[in-house]
């Protein structure tokens, strides 16, 4: 068992909670422990993100124990500017990667680009002759990076399979006593994963929906072909990205996903299938939305955000499943929201929380 040492500074390293010298002294103090080999959680504008100096398979191999991921499953590096490239990025991105870097660095993209040999551990990569990169748009973790001197890979700060954590406090529920320490920076703003873009045959290809929605990667490059996989597409072997293969996001409840194009139709076969849930002696719960939270009956009827507002859908999905855990609910039904914009990162999300279980009403 761990130490878990707790660093609490405000989101802008120090206006808020504190001064700007506590601020500054948290986070040397949280680089220290990168750069002597350990793990850090640290807050990203998507999610709370582990952190190991990518350079380290030790040290990498922290991350891995601590989450009890998949060593097949690769991580995606953090660094604070895009020079630090050079040193482990193979040659120069192609000119469309290049300009959506342009356009959302910092910020919820990464991008898949060629390893230079032997330039970050093999562990980073899972065996891949490419790794993924961002420049995350957060002040403190933009801080702990520079400080840190090192690309820093960081998966999401929670056990594998679980919901992604959007607190410290979720980070301290599922790594506490597992890891060296985690910079509290309050809530994440985005709430879902980076979105993962990698360039070949003449297209940008969307591995994984996160931050940085379709529509936004098009009008970036509205002369470059944007395409993306099946909803359902899973890979076979290693994949080429964080959130490809295996389960996620999962609370420790079962759960499905109810789609339907009239709300109250769905609400009611929901009703029908959690008063069966109840009979058979389940604790039964309900991921909705504002708007239709007083459709719904069950043990715990949660709410996500607003339909009317997707991003707070997106900030509050995590939080949300991780909710039903609190309640001891054992049986879960999701409602769909639009899977266009966020929202398609949101089903992408919810379908691999319910192990790809849908009910089309």
């Amino acid at each position: 068992m761990t130490t878990t040492k707790l660093w609490k500074i405000h989101d802008e390293a120090g206006t808020g909670t504190g001064t700007r010298e506590t601020a500054d002294k948290a986070i040397a103090e949280a680089a220290g422990l990168l750069v002597q080999g350990e793990t850090v959680a640290f807050p990203t504008e998507t999610v709370y993100g582990l952190g190991a100096d990518a350079t380290n398979s030790a040290a990498v191999e922290g991350i891995y124990r601590a989450k009890g991921r998949p060593s097949d499953n690769p991580l995606i590096v953090h660094i604070a500017d895009r020079s630090q490239m050079d040193a482990f990025a193979e040659g120069t991105p192609a000119e469309p990667l290049r300009r959506l870097m342009d356009v959302f660095w910092p910020g919820p993209l990464t991008v898949i680009v060629p390893v230079r040999a032997g330039a970050v551990s093999p562990l980073v990569t899972a065996g891949l002759s490419t790794v993924g990169v961002r420049i995350p748009d957060h002040p403190v973790a933009l801080a702990l990076l520079r400080a840190a001197g090192c690309p820093v890979a960081a998966p999401s700060a929670n056990s594998s399979g679980r919901p992604s954590p959007t607190m410290a406090e979720h980070v301290a529920d599922d790594l506490g006593g597992r890891i060296g320490g985690i910079v509290d920076g309050g809530p994440t703003g985005v709430g879902v994963e980076s979105t993962v873009v990698e360039w070949a045959s003449g297209a940008i290809y969307i591995l994984r929906p996160g931050g940085v929605t379709a529509e936004q990667l098009r009008e970036a490059l509205p002369d470059v072909p944007v395409r993306e996989p099946a909803r359902t597409e899973e890979p076979a072997g290693t994949p080429r990205a964080p959130g490809m293969k295996y389960a996620h996001y999962a609370p420790k409840g079962s759960m499905r996903v109810v789609l339907g194009d009239d709300p109250k139709a769905v609400a009611e076969w929901m009703r029908r299938d959690l008063d069966a849930a109840k009979a058979r002696g389940e604790r039964t719960g309900v991921l909705t939305y504002d708007e239709r939270r007083g459709l719904h009956h069950a043990d715990a009827v949660v709410s996500s955000g607003r339909l009317a507002e997707p991003e707070t859908i997106a900030r509050g999905l995590y939080a949300a499943l991780r909710q039903f855990d609190r309640e001891g609910a054992t049986y879960i039904l999701a409602e769909g929201c639009p899977d266009t914009g966020i929202g398609r990162a949101v089903m992408n999300r919810l379908l691999k929380a319910a192990g790809q279980e849908v009910i089309r009403v």
